[in-house]
């Protein structure tokens, strides 16, 4: 049973806090509600994010459900972060779809379930932050590549392959084999002697 003791208070100028006094209570009621908010903080994943503060648009529809309200719609807004394979930076956007119940106090659903497992509407505030927030993190690949076929950096010198000649390459030569390099006729450079 949920500890309703400890009422959250939700700050009804965050900019991810809905306000849905004008909704009524009655199932089907309906309104729909275009914002452009700032992004919070740490909105992403280590190599790629929605920058703080930057615009996150939100296109929403707001539902009355018999336990509470239905928020269903996108969110969508700027992604920078650099490629895993050749480190450039990735420019791009995110465009996600959040849908999140958020129940009334002491409705059935309230008290049946755990204070983190579905949201709760708090004095007429929902806080979509959570739902934004897991949306947005969840649909960003862990390793973003700035385009599919990306050939990444060049093992030896760390040039981006895109920016070497097609013929590019180094001579490696295993020390295992090196005696051997003798053999061929092949002798490497000596370096000059300085006192000669």
């Amino acid at each position: 049973m949920p500890d309703h003791s400890m009422k959250q208070h939700l700050d009804p100028r965050a900019p991810l806090v809905l306000d849905i006094r004008d909704l009524p209570r009655g199932a089907g009621a309906m309104r729909t509600l275009k914002r452009v908010v700032p992004a919070p903080a740490d909105l992403g994943v280590e190599m790629i994010s929605v920058p703080e503060g930057a615009d996150l648009v939100l296109d929403l529809r707001m539902e009355s459900v018999s336990e509470g309200v239905l928020v269903s719609g996108s969110v969508t807004g700027p992604l920078v972060g650099e490629c895993g394979r050749c480190l450039v930076e990735i420019d791009d956007e995110v465009d996600v779809r959040v849908q999140e119940l958020f129940v009334y106090p002491d409705s059935a659903t309230d008290e049946t379930t755990d204070e983190d497992e579905i949201g709760r509407i708090h004095d007429d505030l929902v806080d979509l932050e959570p739902a934004v927030r897991d949306a947005v993190v969840l649909s960003l690949p862990v390793n973003p590549l700035c385009r599919e076929d990306c050939p990444g950096l060049c093992p030896e010198c760390g040039v981006r392959w895109d920016e070497l000649p097609d013929d590019h390459k180094h001579e490696v030569v295993d020390a295992r084999w090196a005696a051997l390099r003798g053999l061929t006729g092949l002798e490497p450079e000596q370096p000059a002697d300085p006192q000669a």
